[in-house]
């Protein structure tokens, strides 16, 4: 699936201040590698069915035994563990016996007894991989899963690793075996030992995706093969707000633009990102916020929301409106499956501009009928303009004022808001107020 840095931004994906990101949210990992490996996961969403149900399997062969999962092996072990295999210690012998051993141990005691500490760590960390061998034992797991442990399961197989792992813990190592284990990963096995770390990372990572499936009860989508491109939602939620509210949404080929109005903080942009994040998991292989989703495979998602300008290169914010716009257009011309999401658009220039821009931009759009899109706007006259498109679904969000209090529904409703509620927010915020007594300060201090 094609999905831009934009895009990524828009949706949250990742984000500067990191508690405010889906990466943040989905983050279960016990370690540093495995967070390492879900943004790597994160970062690559597919576009194939096929791939994706493998995910969808791969995460339910962790469903049901969570609380099973093997925690011995902490980030802790794996830093021990990595500086262990960069560190250049005096040599140590080939053959160590109990003798040699102790001398060694008085010879170079700061070595040894970082040796002796590496090796508790690498303990854990083979009986922990072990342990998660067992955790998958009887399972019928998909190929993607049984290639990683096939490869965990070939290098533990080696014979002095069988031996480290039947030992009851790490205080039952002597001296001699401290230094012969030290020996054995330290030349012998380094290229296996990193390889274990980065298998591991990718099983933390799963099984990251798959805690957040169960925390946040998540369900796995269905996913349609036909040509035409349609998203159906039953209690639809956005995943990184505390107490959202459920939408039900269907779009289709027939039904692929849906005009959104409603006044500001009436929930029109979280709609969008709701709708944007849904999809994104979903080709994630994840589960989706929503009671229940079918979806068809998209190509990309594209995101028109958080347009910036950019002073440094003189370009102003309508222009990079624009040119994302123009990107977008040639982007879903290939004839291929996209979701397009545009919140306000041609908010940096003036009304009439904005007006017969947006309706341009729209009537172009509709003809793309590979594409679904969902358009925010506080543009509600141009709605009158577009009534005759019958791919056209006008959606608003209610705004209702009692005893002077602003009441939002959030629940999304047939046709095209009539809210004018600015000026009012205004008053309410005490900011009309505030002007009138500056007027009445400068007029007492002349």
């Amino acid at each position: 699936m094609q999905i831009d840095s934009t895009t990524l931004y828009d949706l949250s994906v990742f984000h500067q201040e990191s508690e405010y990101s889906l990466l943040h949210k989905l983050d279960f990992t016990q370690t540093s590698i495995g967070k390492a490996a879900l943004q790597r996961i994160l970062s690559q969403p597919c576009s194939d069915v096929h791939a994706i149900t493998e995910m969808q399997n791969l995460l339910r062969c962790y469903e049901g035994r969570l609380p099973q999962w093997p925690s011995r092996i902490t980030n802790g072990t794996l830093l021990v563990i990595e500086k262990f295999l960069d560190d250049n210690p005096d040599e140590i012998p080939s053959h160590p016996d109990a003798l040699r051993s102790i001398i060694y141990a008085w010879l170079h005691p700061t070595d040894y007894a970082m040796i002796a500490f590496s090796m508790r760590q690498l303990f854990q960390f083979i009986k922990g991989l072990s342990e998660i061998n067992e955790f998958f034992s009887g399972q019928s797991v998909p190929d993607r899963l049984t290639t990683v442990l096939l490869q965990v399961h070939r290098i533990l197989a080696h014979p002095d690793l069988i031996a480290l792992s039947q030992k009851r813990d790490d205080a039952a190592l002597s001296k001699a075996e401290i230094l012969y284990y030290g020996k054995l990963f330290h030349v012998s096995l380094v290229s296996e030992v990193r390889l274990l770390m980065r298998l591991f990372a990718e099983l933390d990572a799963w099984h990251s995706m798959a805690m957040a499936n169960h925390r946040y009860a998540l369900h796995f989508p269905t996913f349609k093969t036909e040509a035409e491109p349609v998203i159906a939602a039953k209690g639809l939620f956005h995943l990184l707000i505390d107490k959202p509210v459920a939408y039900d949404l269907t779009m289709h080929q027939q039904s692929n633009f849906m005009f959104l109005t409603g006044a500001n903080m009436a929930g029109k942009s979280t709609l969008i990102k709701s709708v944007g994040l849904a999809v994104y998991l979903a080709h994630l292989g994840m589960g989706v916020p929503a009671a229940s989703m079918t979806l068809s495979p998209f190509e990309g998602i594209l995101t028109n929301i958080n347009v910036v300008d950019n002073i440094a290169k003189g370009e102003s914010y309508f222009f990079n409106e624009v040119r994302r716009i123009r990107e977008t257009i040639e982007r879903i011309s290939d004839g291929k499956r996209w979701l397009v999401l545009i919140d306000e658009l041609f908010k940096g220039t003036n009304i009439q501009d904005a007006m017969k821009c947006s309706e341009a931009v729209i009537r172009g759009m509709i003809r793309m009928q590979n594409a679904l899109f969902i358009l925010s706007t506080h543009l509600y006259e141009i709605g009158d303009q577009l009534k005759s498109f019958e791919s056209i679904s006008f959606k608003y969000f209610e705004t209702q004022l009692v005893n002077n209090e602003l009441i939002f529904s959030y629940q999304l409703k047939d046709g095209i808001s009539q809210d004018r509620m600015g000026y009012l927010i205004l008053q309410k915020e005490g900011v009309t107020e505030l002007l009138d007594k500056l007027g009445s300060n400068s007029s007492s201090h002349s």
